[in-house]
This record gives C-alpha cells, structure tokens and sequence, in this order.
C-alpha cells in the first residue's frame, strides 16, 4: 500500500495567552500511522508585531526617528524580542533617511510601504519647563494610507502579539486597514491608547479598545475616557473593565510608577525616582517591557518592576530610545529598596 500524507496542526496556548503553532505531517502506512514534525514551524513561536506610524520628531535644529508603535519595537529590540514592524514613509529625502535609521535598527523589512503622494511626517515636539513633551502633528501623511497587502496579512498571521496604538487611526484608509486585521488574527491584541490632539475621536477609541485584550494608557487617558462618578482611579479601572471586558489594563503615572488590573486583581508599583531629561518614550519604554515579560510569562508583579524601571531610565536620558545601560537599569531598580 503507498503511503499517504496530510497535515496537522497543533495549537498551543500558553499561561500568558501567548500562542504557539505546530506543524506534523500524518503519515499512513499500511500498519500503523506516523506524525513527522516539520523542520520549519509555521508561525514564529513569540513574534511581535509593532503597527503604525514612523516620523521625524524635530527637537528645534535636532530631529530624532520616532513615533510610538516604532519606538515600542525599538526597545523590543533591545530586550531581545522578535518584533516586526509595519509603517508607510513617503517616497521623499525624509522617507529615504527613515528607511536607513530603520534598516540600520534591524526594523526595515517589506512591511515599510511607500507612498508616493503623501509625504513622510516631521513633527514638532515642544518641552515645556517640566520637560513634558507635546507634538505638533501634520496631517495628512504617509502612515495616514497604509495599505492592507499581501505581506502585513503574512506578517500579523505569523505573530503571537500585535501593538497598535490611536494616532496612525485618525484617517480612514489606515483605520480600516488596522481593524480588518485585527479581525482576521488570533494574537494577543494590546491597544497603546497614545492620544494625541485633536487625532483622535472618542468612537475610534471605543472600537479600538473593545477588540483589545490588553489596554495601555497613562493616568489623563484614563480620566479622560473612563470618566465615571468616582475620582477613585480602581473604581474607574474596574468600571472600564466591566464596558469592554479587557484581560488587562495597565495605566502609567508619572513619577508616581503604575497600575495593573489583571485578571480581577490590582498590581501597584510606585514608581523610582530619578533625575528627569525629557519624559519622551517613557510610556513605550513601558509597554516594550510589559510586552517581553508577557512573553517570558513572568508574574505580573516582576513585569511591573521592570516596566517602570525602564521607563524611569528612559526619562533620565535624553530621547525616547537611549541605548540600555543595564548597570544603571539595575541601579535604580535597587533604589526602592
């Protein structure tokens, strides 16, 4: 009797609803049946996939690449993640020095689209005497009409985690780009909140976030959307919950650390104390780091330390993505103790 093949496959979903995929062909012989395991899995086990916009922030003469999603993916790097990245820059000078910064940072690959109309995003980042940042934002640009092809399906289909955030959700074409792969992925959806006005309306935040497992805002965000009867923000967290059903909800405050909910419990950090640069990147520090101890499936208080000591290290340097000096990492870690 010829032998006959089919496929298997076999999903794995993991403690920290991280999934992996495996492959088998079935083997029939006459006698007995066998399972062969292919050498090549067919979804990267862990893979990050970090969507929206890349731009220039202009610090007066300086500019530094940016935005958060990139960012995000930067520091993913850094902590040894697999991540992919997915943007569009304009077929320009500015869109060409991006995708050198970009190839240069192991991010470029085919999911950088081209636009050769709309051109690639310089924002204007201005510190006030705090050292808070706010943007200046054009629009429309490049990330504005990020297509839904052929590669971003592949990609997300292949990645166990996607991060997205509000801002590249502004115009239509990339809104709906986003939202049909949401939809067609099983992955762990995190939802980087990152308002930035006017880009945003509060509809396109509902939608985002009611097909997110996990919701990342800083302290006004929260205020902001959860609003609510109680000024206490526990009550409030718990109230958003209950609205959109969120695995997880983390909130970013300041020098004042961070708060989790988690599976019906609150986890609290109060923050390190550090000497402040500018507080650029220091949410995306943040989420780069929750995302890797997803990833590890440390206890959410580990991923909670780590989350704010990086994110408080971030804010003691200059820009949003300073190079890990893991001495001083560690250092302030120790300084709560």
């Amino acid at each position: 009797m010829r032998e006959i093949k089919t496929q298997l496959i076999v999903k794995q979903m993991l403690t920290n609803h991280t999934v992996n995929y495996y492959k088998f062909n079935i083997v029939y012989h006459k006698s007995f049946i066998a399972l062969q395991p292919l050498s090549v899995p067919l979804y990267m086990k862990n893979r990050v996939l970090c969507f929206g916009e890349v731009l220039w922030d202009a610090f007066g003469d300086e500019k530094k690449a940016g935005g958060a999603p990139m960012n995000v993916a930067r520091h993913l790097v850094q902590q040894h993640v697999d991540v992919v990245f997915a943007s569009r820059v304009g077929n320009d000078a500015s869109g060409n020095e991006l995708l050198d910064f970009l190839k240069n940072n192991g991010l470029y690959s085919d999911l950088i689209q081209r636009d050769n109309t709309l051109p690639t995003c310089e924002v204007t980042v201005e510190l006030d005497d705090k050292n808070q940042a706010t943007y200046i934002i054009p629009q429309p640009v490049s990330w504005d009409k990020i297509h839904l092809d052929k590669n971003l399906i592949e990609a997300a289909k292949r990645s166990s985690i996607i991060v997205f955030g509000s801002l590249a959700c502004r115009e239509k074409a990339t809104h709906d780009t986003l939202l049909n792969l949401l939809d067609e992925i099983d992955a762990i959806k995190i939802f980087d909140v990152n308002l930035r006005h006017p880009h945003y309306t509060l509809a396109t935040i509902e939608t985002l976030a009611a097909r997110a497992s996990v919701i990342k805002m800083n302290e006004e965000e929260a205020d902001l959307l959860i609003g609510g009867g109680s000024n206490d923000l526990k009550s409030k967290i718990t109230e958003f919950q209950k609205k959109y059903h969120t695995k997880t909800i983390c909130v970013t405050r300041g020098d004042q650390g961070a708060i989790i909910w988690h599976d019906y419990e609150f986890f609290e950090h109060p923050g390190f104390c550090v000497d402040v640069a500018d507080t650029v990147g220091a949410g995306d520090a943040f989420l780069a780091t929750f995302v890797a101890g997803l990833i590890a499936n440390n206890p959410i208080p580990k991923i909670l330390l780590n989350a704010c000591a990086i994110g408080a290290y971030v804010t003691s340097q200059r820009g949003a993505n300073p190079v890990y000096n893991r001495d001083e990492i560690g250092r302030i870690k120790k300084s709560l103790v």
